[in-house]
């Protein structure tokens, strides 16, 4: 077992603007431009912008070239875009992303619902989008889906886990987020995912992705703090879903993990009204309210 001791800073990569919005209804390129320059403001250091993936499938995400050259960027802020292959990243560099990200699956059920395509398909399918990269000098990210539990499959073995994230992070990325896409994990079962990855790949190289399905989320990212991992991925007003999970909610609010982390005596460098500001933003442009619990709390105490 890990020693259970808390990181001093929790890095937080923001994926609202992507992994939120893919799964809402459209809304105009200037308010996607807006919330990212709202977030920029906030202190997030890390925010996934766009993805160049076909319209066809996605169409929430076609307008990501124009999200991307039309936002103000901070020099301080990574702004990332997911690419699932060489195509996506050529136009990604195009449009001055300054990392990708790609993503594959613990599950083979859900990696042929999800991108078409066996496991090894898309291991196979990255290489190139991996080299083209390296060559441009720029980093990839990598997404591994169905950690815990697949919606196809049932539960997903550790070991499984273990398997697809050392091949990714072999391939060439710097990180592997970990994701529990329909949101059933606990926390008994979140160690002993994190306990079998942490015995092969580096604690400094992983990071969390909690949907928020069953409401155990922060449950889970505590769980994930007090064995090392500081990198969580989170979405503004916990926008978002999986549209190949029936039923998951959306990835676990940002507003909630900055109160959980600054409740731990965390530093994440990150203003939470900032965030719950730009959050109120965009739920207003989707005609709905957060979900995040937080922000809910912080626009009832400033109508007290």
């Amino acid at each position: 077992m890990n020693k259970q001791v808390l990181p001093e800073f929790v890095h937080i990569v923001e994926v609202g603007p992507r992994d939120g919005l893919q799964n809402e209804r459209q809304v105009s390129t200037q308010a996607k431009v807006e919330l990212i320059d709202a977030l920029s403001e906030s202190g997030l250091r890390h925010i996934e912008a766009g993805a160049f993936v076909s319209p066809k499938w996605i169409p929430q995400m076609a307008d990501s070239p124009d999200v991307l050259t039309q936002i103000q960027r901070a020099e301080d802020v990574i702004y990332s875009a997911l690419t699932p292959n060489r195509q996506g990243l050529e136009n990604a560099i195009k449009a001055n992303a300054d990392q990708v990200a790609i993503f594959t699956s613990a599950s083979e059920g859900f990696c042929q619902h999800n991108i078409n395509c066996s496991i090894d398909e898309s291991i196979e399918r990255f290489k190139p989008v991996i080299e083209l990269a390296s060559q441009n000098g720029i980093a990839v990210r990598g997404y591994l889906s169905c950690v815990i539990d697949c919606p196809y499959e049932g539960a997903t073995s550790p070991s499984k886990v273990v398997q697809v994230a050392k091949r990714l992070f072999d391939l060439g990325c710097y990180e592997i987020s970990l994701g529990d896409t329909i949101g059933t994990g606990t926390p008994t079962k979140v160690a002993k995912m994190l306990e079998a990855v942490m015995a092969e790949l580096p604690v400094k190289n992983l990071a969390v992705h909690f949907h928020d399905t069953w409401g155990q989320a922060l449950a889970n990212i505590y769980q994930a703090l007090i064995m090392g991992v500081n990198v969580i991925d989170s979405s503004v007003a916990g926008l978002g879903g999986c549209p190949y999970a029936p039923g998951a909610a959306g990835n676990v609010a940002t507003e909630d993990v900055l109160y959980l982390c600054n409740g731990l005596n965390i530093k994440t460098g990150v203003d939470i009204k900032k965030v719950a500001r730009a959050g109120w933003q965009i739920s207003h442009e989707l005609h709905r309210q957060p979900t995040s619990k937080v922000s809910l709390a912080l626009r009832a105490r400033d109508r007290e």
